[in-house]
């Protein structure tokens, strides 16, 4: 395991430097379909895209950046558009109520005899969600308690402190990180960890689960919405 895990990493290394997926194959001797998916959003640099340009085709190399800034124009005319409707269109408390309670609902445990319990990866999502949370509930800090689980490769200092300054929760106020086995098969450079949110009120899970059940009944079409019999994820 600690094996892959340093191929992975050292192909990541080698990219970084402008060097073609051939050359990584030779060097580290791992087969060319991993390298493939291991680099392929490797950023480069000027200096390291210098370098690649002199191991293969120009014109593959200006006409994938043609497609890619093609793609990256047309993504941010959707993204201008979006901006512009969401900022024209005021939200309102009960709306956010609304918006907060369908976040859980797709990420929390539904089960509101375990508290509160929304897990993601994702820091704008985490961020979202408590900021919802605590403008239009009656949130007690001090009931929040985050777990961060990562990785062997991770390091969970480095996180605890990167997940703190997202949620905005004193490090003292989070639980053990929690490490999970990793087989080296799979590494995500820039990948944070997940963390889980735990806040200590079953009542506070109730208000959030019966929030989304109306706005399905409502807009939905749904004329009776059936209790979870069990939690979606379990958090350790």
């Amino acid at each position: 395991m600690k094996q892959k895990v340093a191929e992975r990493l050292e192909t990541i290394r080698l990219r970084e430097q402008g060097y073609s997926i051939n050359e990584i194959v030779e060097r580290v001797g791992v087969a060319k379909g991993s390298v493939s998916i291991w680099v392929r959003n490797v950023i480069l640099t000027p200096e390291s895209r210098a370098r690649l340009l002199t191991k293969i085709k120009l014109g593959q190399m200006v006409s994938a950046e043609r497609k890619h800034e093609q793609m990256r124009n047309l993504l941010d005319k959707y993204l201008q558009g979006a901006l512009q409707e969401v900022r024209s269109n005021g939200f309102q408390k009960v709306h956010k109520k609304i918006l907060c309670a369908l976040l859980y609902w797709c990420e929390g445990v539904k089960n509101h005899y375990n508290g509160v319990s929304f897990i993601n990866s994702d820091p704008h999502l985490i961020r979202l969600f408590l900021r919802l949370f605590r403008e239009n509930f009656e949130v007690d800090e001090q009931k929040i308690k985050p777990r961060i689980h990562l990785h062997q490769y991770h390091d969970p200092q480095k996180q605890l402190h990167f997940w703190a300054e997202v949620t905005g929760i004193p490090e003292s106020q989070f639980y053990r990180p929690y490490l999970k086995p990793n087989t080296g098969k799979r590494i995500r450079k820039d990948y944070p960890g997940c963390v889980a949110i735990r806040y200590g009120s079953n009542d506070m899970a109730r208000q959030l689960l019966s929030m989304a059940k109306a706005f399905f009944a409502v807009y939905g079409g749904v004329a009776q919405l059936v209790e979870p019999s069990s939690p979606k994820r379990e958090v350790v």
